[in-house]
C-alpha cells in the first residue's frame, strides 16, 4: 500500500534555485510539495506558484525554525505519512529523496538524514568552509557521544520523518531559529526514535543559502546547551520544556 509522501520546503529568497531543486525531485514520489515562504524579498512565491506547489506565506520573517513548524503542521494536516524536508537552495541532491522515503516506508528507521560528510576530501571539495567542517565534526562527535547515536552528521538540512515522529516530538517548544534542527534530533534521541543516514552529494555555491559565521556560533552554543539539558533531563536532575510530554518510544 502506498504511503502518502509530502515534500516540504522552508524557503527564504530561493528564487534563483527553487525550480532546479523541484525539477530534480523524481516524478511520482511526492503526493504534494509544500513550500513555506518566510517573507522572502525576491520572487520565490511567484515561482513556487508557477511550479504548482502548495504555497504558504508568512506575513513577516519568523525564522528558520518557525518556518519548519509551519511546514510540519501543514504536512500533518494534509495527511502525510512520510515527510521529506528539502531546502530549495539546490545545495542537496533532491533526486535521492525516494531512497529516504523507502527506508522509512519499510520501517527500518523513523528518521533518515542526508549526510554530506562521507570523506573529508569530498566534503571540503564541495565548497564547505573549513570552519563549518570542523565545527560540524566536533558537534557531531559530541552529540553521538552524549545521545548514544552513531550518525555521520547531525547538521544536515536534508531529512525525512515518519508521521509518528512529527506527531510525538513537541517541536513547537523548539527555537524559531537555526538551533531548531539540533533540538529536534536531540528530542528524537531522548524519545528513542531510530535514526539513520545516507550519503548525499552537496553543492556550495553563491546562490545557495548559508548560515553566517555569527549565526553559526550562536547555533553551536545553542546545540551544546540543548545537549546539557538532555543530560540533566535523562539523569532526572532537572526538567526542561524541550522534553515536556516526551515519553520514550523504544
Amino acid at each position: 500500500m502506498k504511503s502518502k509522501v509530502i515534500v516540504v520546503m522552508p524557503a527564504y529568497n530561493a528564487g534563483t534555485t527553487l525550480e532546479k531543486t523541484v525539477k530534480d525531485i523524481p516524478q511520482g514520489l511526492a503526493d504534494e510539495i509544500i513550500l513555506v515562504d518566510d517573507s522572502s524579498k525576491d520572487d520565490t512565491v511567484s515561482i513556487a506558484k508557477d511550479l504548482g506547489l502548495k504555497v504558504i506565506v508568512h506575513d513577516r520573517n519568523l525564522g528558520y525554525g518557525a518556518n519548519q513548524k509551519t511546514c510540519y503542521d501543514e504536512a500533518l494536516r494534509r495527511g502525510a505519512e512520510i515527510v521529506i524536508l528539502i531546502h530549495p537552495d539546490y545545495q542537496y541532491d533532491s533526486s535521492l529523496a525516494p531512497l529516504f522515503a523507502e527506508i522509512i516506508k519499510k520501517d527500518v528507521c523513523d528518521i533518515i538524514l542526508g549526510s554530506r560528510v562521507r570523506t573529508r576530501k569530498e566534503c571540503l571539495g564541495s565548497g564547505m568552509p573549513l570552519y563549518k567542517y570542523l565545527s560540524n565534526r566536533f558537534l557531531t562527535i559530541l552529540e553521538n557521544l552524549i545521545t548514544g547515536q552513531n550518525l555521520s552528521e547531525w547538521h544536515t538540512g536534508y531529512r525525512a520523518y515518519s508521521r509518528k515522529v512529527l506527531e510525538t516530538i513537541p517541536y513547537h517548544k523548539n527555537s524559531n531559529g537555526f538551533v531548531f534542527d539540533s533540538q529536534f534530533l536531540i528530542q528524537a534521541a531522548y524519545l528513542g526514535f531510530r535514526m539513520g543516514d545516507l550519503p548525499v552529494p552537496c553543492r556550495y555555491m553563491r546562490e545557495a543559502s548559508s548560515i553566517s559565521l555569527g549565526r553559526s556560533i550562536v547555533y553551536g552554543f545553542g546545540t551544546v546547551k540543548s545537549l546539557f539539558q538532555f543530560i540533566l533531563q535523562r539523569a532526572h536532575l532537572m526538567k526542561f520544556d524541550l522534553f515536556k510530554f516526551c515519553n520514550k518510544i523504544y
